[in-house]
């Protein structure tokens, strides 16, 4: 009901988000729990978009990133702030894109299958909850559009959710 087909590579990523901000948005409705809120659109992104490995969310615990819901393989479950792409992303507050991960320094590799990845922070105002992983086998998967789309469907997460 609420998974997109990809497997056309013609799609214009740009429709393939609308369509995902709509399903996220029709499978959040009405609910403002952040945990099952988490949970489908982890389940979302990892059965609609290609070539997706792992997809997550680490929150911050502690002054660390503890393991949230995700799909995929069994994941790194601490993670320091700084460390690894997720740890980065989290201290500077930004999206990081990376097309090698074998070339990020002080990658973590919770799958050696991994070959790119995105990472999105969660911000409830100015305070940081934690960050959006996505993982990925393929060299470069992920650019600017994904970027835009996925920093898309955290804003409607963030706004849905109390947390």
């Amino acid at each position: 009901m609420f998974t997109i087909n990809q497997q056309n590579n013609d799609i214009p990523k740009s429709l393939i988000y609308s369509q995902l901000a709509k399903s996220l948005t029709a499978l959040i409705g009405e609910e403002r729990e952040f945990l099952p809120n988490m949970s489908n659109m982890a389940s979302l992104l990892f059965f609609s978009l290609n070539d997706i490995n792992w997809s997550g969310f680490y929150l911050m615990k502690n002054k660390e990133l503890l393991l949230g819901p995700f799909q995929g393989k069994p994941a790194c479950v601490r993670i320091p702030m700084g460390k690894g792409v997720c740890g980065s992303s989290a201290v500077n507050k930004s999206t990081i894109i990376v097309e090698d991960v074998n070339n990020f320094p002080g990658h973590i590799a919770c799958d050696v299958d991994s070959r790119s990845e995105i990472v999105i922070p969660l911000f409830k105002g100015e305070a940081l909850i934690g960050v959006l992983d996505i993982d990925s086998p393929i060299l470069a998967r992920f650019d600017e559009e994904d970027k835009k789309g996925l920093e898309h469907l955290v804003h409607i997460l963030m706004n849905s959710s109390e947390c």
